[in-house]
């Protein structure tokens, strides 16, 4: 390993990384985060990453919540 590296010489390139995912600031229940916590632990995935697997299972199988209002 040289002692020194000349960084002047290095391209800048974009970061391929930047536009992978997207920061969001959302609200869920108790319950719901609870559930995910555990099975994240069980399935050793953070649950946050498990969150996102299940909405875009939910986008990829065009889920869509079927919602019965009581009057």
């Amino acid at each position: 390993m040289k002692k020194e590296y000349n960084l002047k010489k290095m391209k800048e390139i974009e970061n391929p990384y930047k536009k992978l995912k997207k920061s969001v600031g959302i609200n869920l229940s108790p319950e719901v985060l609870d559930y995910f916590k555990k099975l994240s632990i069980e399935v050793k995935i953070p649950y946050q990453r498990l969150i996102d697997l299940y909405l875009l299972d939910c986008v990829k199988h065009k889920k869509k919540l079927k919602i019965d209002w009581a009057a």
